[in-house]
């Protein structure tokens, strides 16, 4: 196998093993990204959604821009809320060139999450910040698309069941290919470094 291949190969495990709490399964990068290059990589696809706003999405809709993506849920009680703080920061850091990076939060819990809870939740960390949701057959494409983890656990009630998902970020390049996983925790410093390389490229 070439080192190319084993190094996608190496990203495609900790994108299989990068669940909450699991974040010290990633290895340090190489290169001028401080997050996991995986270009190349068979991970991304269409993403054909509805936005919180009730428009039909797809990644297509942002050629051009640097898109990240998260999945998550909002009754997340830790990672997901401190991943959108954190990318928010990591925009204010962008300055003028946040204009051309977009955030996309992909709920992995469509019976609960609304499309107006959706709204509350993502914009309360950015104006600009869009959440995606689907029926459990998009969801679950958009799942098996980007390799990402989501099994239900149940709770005490029907009700209150929790949602263990993979928790680090996809970053598409304004082509729409992915190009960078970030780890969970990466600093906002960081991220915006790594951005500005993809933005400058």
């Amino acid at each position: 196998m070439s080192p190319r291949a084993l190094l996608l190969a190496a990203a495609a495990a900790a994108v299989a093993l990068g669940v909450c709490g699991c974040d010290k399964l990633f290895a340090p990068a190489k290169g001028p990204f401080t997050g996991i290059d995986v270009t190349g990589g068979e991970m991304g696809g269409e993403l054909r959604l509805t936005d919180h706003n009730g428009s039909p999405r797809t990644l297509a809709d942002f050629r051009g821009k640097v898109v990240l993506v998260v999945f998550g849920f909002t009754q997340c009680p830790d990672v997901c809320p401190t991943t959108l703080a954190d990318l928010a920061s990591t925009m204010k850091l962008l300055g003028d060139r946040a204009r051309e990076v977009q955030v996309l939060f992909v709920t992995v819990d469509p019976k609960r999450d609304t499309p107006e809870l959706l709204r509350q939740y993502v914009t309360a960390f950015h104006p600009e910040f869009l959440a995606l949701h689907g029926d459990a057959a998009a969801t679950s494409k958009a799942t098996r698309d980007f390799k990402v983890y989501a099994q239900e656990q149940p709770g005490k009630t029907a009700g209150s069941y929790t949602v263990n998902h993979s928790v680090q970020v996809f970053v598409m390049d304004r082509a729409g290919k992915a190009r960078l996983l970030l780890p969970p925790n990466t600093p906002p410093a960081a991220m915006a470094g790594d951005l500005k390389v993809l933005l400058n490229s």
